[in-house]
């Protein structure tokens, strides 16, 4: 496919590789890491390869990741398929490390009790990763009141039998990119909602479960909030030229894993601090943890998914991301978008891309969010059958978990 003179607009100026970094297909057994930027440049999943990337951009990377290729069940035999969990974690880094810790062990949990995967596998594992949480900040709560205000974003993808399974509570997406015949393109195709304030949709749901609160969504310096919450003032510096004005992080999702302050109203009072509190009791939870499931067959014009935290998608459409990956190498696939993105960023604020590299975590979420990616390439002479052998692979974004290389029998 030829790439649009507006993706090489985009993507020119970041086709060079980062400063300093060391480029190896199969040599970066953990992934790399080269100052703010962790990479895994490829590796193989259960249906063909994979790429992962992380920039981080706040004090503590908030954003958490795993790849799991081999059983989806704690029993022997099937079923067998890739596992990718995205968590997009805010408030702080507490609750996105819970779900990657807990979330795909969970997975496996029900998916052994129900003999086989399945959207009601999928939804009671987020469940009751959530109710594990919330336990966690009831035993916390008293000495550490701020565990109640942090909550995760999760999006999931897992391939299971020649199925695709997408559960999304919260503003991360999964994009497919699928082979038009009739044209030879790669066309975008969404395969995850957002749940975000800022969609009518969700609104609608919001005062359709909440009928008796007006204040439910609330649209405050153009931007609609739900329960108009501000979690940090506002304030402004100066950066080497750059004017920054800080904007306050708004609660604008409407489902997520946390956010114990607006699940159960115990948690909506002293001695959190009083900027989390609202004004009237609430007697049902104001967010909901339940995700949207999208079951789907995959088919050979399945070309590849992409999986990422909304600081992605803030920067580039569905298409532009599906362009580059369909334009690029797949070793790095995942650092190509992430870059780009960055390039997107520094622009934004006419700057070089070789100065937002120079700026610090902490500052430089000014600038950008923390961004993941995982690429995850749909091969169709890699599609394991009953008595093919899978990858077994466990891997976390950010090298929190080593990589684990070996072959199962399916």
């Amino acid at each position: 496919m030829m790439v649009s003179a507006t993706i090489r607009r985009i993507v020119s100026p970041c086709w060079r590789p980062f400063e300093g970094e060391i480029s190896s297909r199969h040599g970066d057994a953990s992934g790399r890491a080269n100052g703010l930027l962790w990479y895994k440049d490829s590796g193989r999943h259960s249906n063909g390869e994979f790429s992962m990337a992380v920039i981080q951009a706040n004090n503590l990377l908030e954003d958490q990741s795993q790849l799991e290729s081999g059983p989806l069940s704690l029993t022997e035999g099937n079923p067998q398929g890739t596992f990718v969990g995205i968590y997009d974690g805010h408030g702080g880094p507490e609750a996105a490390r819970f779900v990657n810790d807990r979330l795909f062990k969970n997975i496996k949990k029900f998916t052994s009790e129900n003999n086989g995967m399945s959207a009601d596998v999928i939804n009671k594992a987020f469940l009751a990763t959530e109710e594990e949480f919330l336990s966690l900040v009831e035993n916390q709560w008293l000495h550490k009141p701020l565990i109640a205000s942090v909550g995760s974003c999760c999006l999931i993808g897992i391939i299971c039998s020649g199925e695709l399974y997408i559960a999304n509570a919260g503003d991360s997406r999964a994009v497919l990119g699928r082979l038009d015949e009739a044209t030879k393109d790669i066309k975008a195709i969404q395969l995850s909602a957002e749940h975000n304030a800022s969609c009518a949709s969700v609104r609608e749901e919001l005062r359709s479960l909440h009928p008796d609160d007006p204040q439910i969504v609330v649209m405050k310096h153009r931007v609609w909030r739900v329960k108009g919450l501000i979690q940090v003032s506002l304030f402004s510096c100066d950066l080497k030229g750059y004017k920054i004005l800080q904007t306050a992080s708004l609660l604008v999702i409407s489902r997520s894993i946390g956010d114990a302050y607006l699940k159960k109203a115990e948690f909506n009072k002293a001695p959190l601090l009083t900027k989390f509190r609202l004004s009237e009791p609430f007697d049902q939870p104001i967010l909901k943890a339940e995700p949207a499931i999208l079951v789907q067959q995959l088919c050979p014009q399945d070309q590849f998914l992409i999986l990422a935290s909304d600081g992605l998608w803030e920067r580039l459409s569905n298409q532009e991301a599906v362009n580059i990956v369909q334009s690029c190498p797949r070793n790095g696939a995942a650092k190509k978008l992430v870059k780009t993105a960055l390039c997107e960023a520094a622009k934004k604020r006419e700057m070089r891309y070789s100065d937002l590299r120079k700026i610090d975590r902490g500052v430089r979420r000014h600038f950008h969010d923390d961004i993941t990616v995982i690429v995850l390439y749909l091969d169709s002479n890699f599609l394991f059958h009953a008595n093919s052998r899978v990858p077994l692979v466990s891997i976390k974004g950010g090298g929190d978990s080593g990589y684990d290389i070996g072959i199962i029998d399916a």
